[in-house]
C-alpha cells in the first residue's frame, strides 16, 4: 500500500479512538516530541537518550524528561508526539511514570504516542516469561487507562556496579538461574541499540504522517 494510503488508513483508524489531527497538525512540519522515561538503575535513561538523539538527527526538537516525584510536569498537548520509556522491576514500571500517564490520559489520546518497555525478561524468550512481560504491560494499560499507539519491548541490562551489595547478589542468582553465569564485577548491556534507533525513526515517521504504525494489540 503506498505512504499516503497508509497514513489516510491510520489517521482514519486512530480518529475512532479520538485522535484530534487538527491539533497535531500545527506541530508536524517541525515537530517538538516529547520523551518521558522512568528509572531505577540508570539503563532505562540510555535508552530515552538514545530514542532522543535519533529522534532529533530526525530533524523532530525533543524534550527528554525523567519521570520522578517533585520533578517537571510536561503537558502532551505542547508536543506533537509522545514517548514514554520505562523499566520493570519487581512486577511493574516506575511509579512516577505511571502516575503521569494516569493524570495525562485523556491528552495523549489526541497524538501519536509509543510506550518502550525495557526488561530483562524478554531474553529469556519462554511461554511463561512472555506470558508474565504481557500481563505486566496490560495492567499498566488498564490502570492508567492508556493504550498508546505503539509499544516496543527492549532487552535491558545488568549494571552489578550500580547494585548495593544485596540486590547484586539477588540478581546473580536470578540470572543465574535464567541465562546462565555471569561476572558480578561487571555490567552487561543487552539492548539492541540499532533496533532501538529504528524504532525511534519510525515513530518519527509516524508523527510526521508518513507511514502507518501497527495498532495496538
Amino acid at each position: 500500500m503506498p505512504h499516503k494510503a497508509h497514513a489516510e488508513w491510520w489517521r482514519r483508524a486512530h480518529s475512532a479512538r479520538g485522535v484530534d489531527f487538527a491539533r497535531v497538525r500545527v506541530h508536524v512540519m517541525n515537530p517538538r516530541i516529547l520523551v518521558l522515561y522512568g528509572t531505577t538503575d540508570g539503563h532505562t535513561e540510555k535508552v530515552a537518550v538514545a530514542l532522543s538523539n535519533t529522534l532529533r538527527a530526525e530533524g523532530a526538537t525533543v524534550d527528554l524528561i525523567h519521570a520522578h516525584s517533585g520533578g517537571p510536569n510536561p503537558q502532551p498537548v505542547d508536543y506533537a508526539g509522545v514517548v514514554v520509556a520505562a523499566s520493570i522491576h519487581t512486577g511493574g514500571y516506575q511509579r512516577a511514570v505511571r502516575r503521569w500517564v494516569r493524570a495525562n490520559t485523556v491528552a495523549l489520546r489526541g497524538r501519536p504516542t509509543a510506550f518502550v518497555s525495557v526488561c530483562l525478561g524478554v531474553l529469556e524468550k519462554t511461554p511463561a516469561s512472555d506470558a508474565e512481560l504481557t500481563s505486566i504491560m496490560e495492567d499498566f494499560f488498564e490502570t492508567t487507562g492508556w493504550l498508546p499507539s505503539i509499544r516496543k519491548v527492549v532487552a535491558g541490562a545488568l549494571p552489578y556496579t550500580r547494585y548495593g551489595w544485596l540486590k547484586r547478589l539477588v540478581m546473580r542468582r536470578i540470572v543465574r538461574d535464567a541465562y546462565g553465569q555471569t561476572d558480578p564485577s561487571r555490567d552487561y548491556e543487552y539492548t539492541d541499540w540499532n533496533d532501538v534507533r529504528d524504532f525511534a525513526r519510525m515513530f518519527c515517521r509516524v508523527v510526521h504522517g508518513s507511514q502507518a504504525p501497527p495498532l495496538a494489540v
